[in-house]
């Protein structure tokens, strides 16, 4: 059953946004989201991710939190990827709600209010769900639709479709999130398997406002990968299925040839077919061994228990320290916004 929220004191809602390379976009989208923040009845934290950025990405963040009193820093050693940078954005996130959002502006700060809402409602989760894409190739499209339904039917936890990082988590789901410190993050994945309630928005993607996406097709088809790795086992499953069915065919053909040798004699054939055999053969174990690889190169990160990143600096937002209300949640138990890996 979902209880409305009726939060003692003020609310402290933070806003995590990773960005590599986001120099060019990054102004315009501090604009828009000052806009939607101010006009919602929170006290508001704004959490910059640089990601080892190239560019001048963190020198925009530095004269944004020289500005606006709402802005925190958290500058990583290098750049980690997007899941990493993401997930260090949480660990300083001081609000009582996080809303995570992209700081390409493909998402837009506009629905931030719609989400919040829904936590207020009772529900711990608030995704944004897509019903368009716009600014993105068919390719790219397509594929992203049939990822995100392939692995729903694969994963054993119901990850919603047409679904990115884009979305708002209550204290308590953040904390649960928390304690998951694996090495291979698929985020989309690990917002859905802490479960509590939540919620859809229904919403259209915008193109990127400014700058080229760091996505191409190499890296989108690895993080299908990881996705499909870190939430299933069913890839092992079809190379088991896969080998009986070979050895199944090859038992059938081995008796075919037993019956006609004995019937008719053994003509002795040509070398194409046994060469397409012991290719096949060849290709589909190669196969099962590099899914084996696959699981056992992620069980060897696991086990070296490596931090999941490193900070060259964290800078608090001015606000942070001087508001009681930052205060009180900042010093919770769980050591939120203090973690450093």
């Amino acid at each position: 059953m979902i209880s409305a929220r009726r939060p003692d004191g003020p609310v402290v809602l933070s806003i995590v946004a990773p960005a590599f390379n986001e120099a060019a976009g990054l102004v315009h989208f501090h604009r828009r989201l000052g806009t939607v923040l101010d006009d919602m009845p929170v006290l508001a934290e704004i959490v910059y991710v640089n990601d080892g950025s190239s560019d001048d990405t963190l020198e925009v963040m530095a004269g944004l939190r020289r500005g606006d009193p709402r802005v925190s820093i958290v500058d990583l050693s290098r750049n980690f990827g997007k899941e990493i940078a993401l997930t260090a954005g949480l660990d300083h996130a001081s609000g009582d709600a996080v809303v995570v959002i992209d700081a390409d502006l493909q998402d837009p700060p506009e629905l931030i209010p719609e989400l919040f809402r829904g936590w207020m409602e009772g529900y711990d989760v608030g995704y944004g769900q897509r019903v368009s894409r716009d600014g993105e190739s068919f390719l790219k499209k397509s594929t992203a639709y049939a990822f995100y339904r392939l692995i729903q039917r694969l994963s054993h936890v119901r990850i919603p479709e047409d679904t990115g990082d884009f979305r708002l988590l209550g204290r308590r789901a953040l904390d649960a999130l928390g304690q998951v410190r694996e090495q291979h993050r698929f985020m989309k994945g690990l917002f859905a398997w802490v479960g509590f309630p939540q919620k859809a928005v229904r919403y259209r993607r915008e193109p990127r406002y400014a700058g080229r996406t760091s996505w191409n097709y190499w890296r989108l088809w690895n993080f299908a990968l990881e996705g499909i790795t870190s939430f299933t086992t069913a890839p092992l499953k079809a190379a088991t299925y896969a080998g009986l069915f070979t050895a199944l065919l090859a038992f059938v053909y081995a008796a075919v040839i037993v019956a006609s040798t004995l019937l008719y004699g053994n003509p002795v054939a040509g070398y194409p077919s046994l060469l397409v055999a012991v290719l096949f053969l060849g290709g589909m174990q190669l196969l099962a061994i590099g899914i084996l690889g696959e699981y056992l190169g992620r069980a060897f990160d696991e086990s070296k228990q490596r931090p999941l990143y490193f900070l060259n600096r964290f800078e608090p937002a001015k606000e942070c320290d001087a508001n009681p209300a930052f205060q009180r949640v900042a010093s919770r138990p769980d050591g939120s916004r203090r973690v450093a890996s």
